[in-house]
């Protein structure tokens, strides 16, 4: 399957680190919360746990929205939709947690409850303003 994500989105995605705005599904309802992502070659990326991890559990269709902003006017937008897996490897996480917490100033072994969740992108779209 080819990256659906154009290679002027990825260099938006890749290029700071920024909040993303994971939304799952609950019971029908959106469910919205801001994460720490990393973002490579059609895949993204987050470390989470609580409501949003039982959310994909459940239904694991996902959407993410990351937007910069200078000066509370909007730079760009990049939103992702796709197909998110629940990762139990610890291995794994670990690694996704040198990838991301590092991103963010963190350390890797910060936030050991998390549970690494990674969305494999079916469509995307992006704006510049």
């Amino acid at each position: 399957m080819s990256n659906p994500v154009p290679a002027a989105a990825e260099q938006l995605l890749t290029s700071e680190p920024l909040m993303a705005h994971f939304a799952t599904c609950t019971e029908g309802r959106p469910h919205v919360a801001p994460v720490w992502y990393r973002y490579d070659d059609g895949v993204f990326e987050v470390l989470t746990t609580g409501k949003k991890l039982a959310n994909v559990r459940e239904n694991p269709r996902v959407a993410v929205s990351i937007q910069k902003d200078e000066g509370g006017n909007a730079q760009w937008m990049v939103t992702l939709r796709g197909t998110a897996e629940v990762v139990e490897d610890d291995e794994e996480r670990l690694r996704a947690a040198e990838r991301i917490n590092s991103k963010y100033g963190a350390e890797a072994d910060e936030y050991p409850e998390n549970v690494l969740v990674r969305v494999t992108v079916g469509s995307a779209s992006y704006q510049t303003y």
